[in-house]
């Protein structure tokens, strides 16, 4: 029953310290909300939930907001179809004063197509595929295409970047963190559920990665590069969770000097 019922259900709020790779004093303490997965449409998720999942989100008041994909699933087991302008207009009160970005997944590009970035868009969030936008001096955002249905190019979206800025990256599957280059601060992903259904021995045969468990959630650091991969909020595939609790995750990031939490 939990897994079936409680778990899917639940949403918790985690705020975090982390200490990116090359993050200026200038911006100690700045607060980005990350959500990613919503798959609306599963049984547990329906645009109210996703208002839900918004208001918990607003209520935290985050410099920047990042959405990682996965907005529809139609697809999961009992699931029926959400319309993504419903999703997006769910979402349409985020504010953040540095913005709210978001990057497309792989199910969006599977159930919705061009409707998914036209829905947001028209909801006043900036949809990032493969580009960079300045958020402030010394910061910018790049947003990544999905490794599964696209073919991004994290080198060329990062072209545009100054060389002494700050980098945050959205993407949705961490496959793509291999790729990206050092100068890059920190890196944000969705897409693993954190295997969904999270037993160790179980978690690395299908959590839908060609590296297993490898970026299964959380924090890793790779050759001082920075990876953060919450485990988002719906399901796919059937609609279970079994200890990868739904997310909604505030970094604080802060300079390496100051001595940060290293979420688990």
């Amino acid at each position: 029953m939990r897994a079936l019922w409680w778990e899917p259900r639940a949403l918790r709020v985690r705020e975090l310290d982390l200490a990116p790779a090359h993050w200026p004093a200038a911006l100690d303490g700045l607060r980005v909300g990350v959500v990613s997965d919503l798959h609306a449409g599963a049984p547990h998720i329906r645009a109210a939930a996703v208002e839900r999942v918004a208001d918990r989100l607003a209520e935290r008041r985050p410099d920047l907001i990042a959405l990682l994909g996965d907005y529809v699933d139609p697809a999961v087991r009992g699931g029926e179809p959400v319309a993504p302008e419903a999703v997006a207009q769910a979402l349409a009160g985020l504010r953040a004063p540095l913005g709210v970005l978001a990057v497309l997944g792989n199910h969006d590009w599977a159930n919705a197509g061009e409707r998914m970035p036209r829905a947001l868009a028209a909801a006043g969030i900036t949809v990032l595929e493969d580009d960079a936008r300045e958020l402030r001096p010394g910061l910018w955002a790049v947003g990544l295409g999905d490794a599964r249905t696209r073919d991004p190019d994290p080198v060329a979206a990062l072209a545009a970047v100054p060389a002494d800025a700050a980098v945050l990256v959205l993407a949705h599957d961490p496959d793509v963190f291999p790729r990206i280059p050092g100068r890059a601060s920190l890196t944000l992903c969705g897409h693993t559920h954190g295997g969904q259904v999270d037993l160790p021995l179980l978690r690395r045969h299908v959590i839908p990665s060609r590296y297993g468990d490898r970026y299964a959630a959380g924090h890793i650091v790779e050759d001082g590069r920075h990876l953060f991969v919450t485990r988002g909020v719906g399901t796919s595939g059937w609609p279970v969770r079994l200890r990868s609790v739904p997310e909604v995750v505030i970094l604080r990031l802060v300079t390496p000097s100051a001595g940060a939490r290293t979420p688990a």
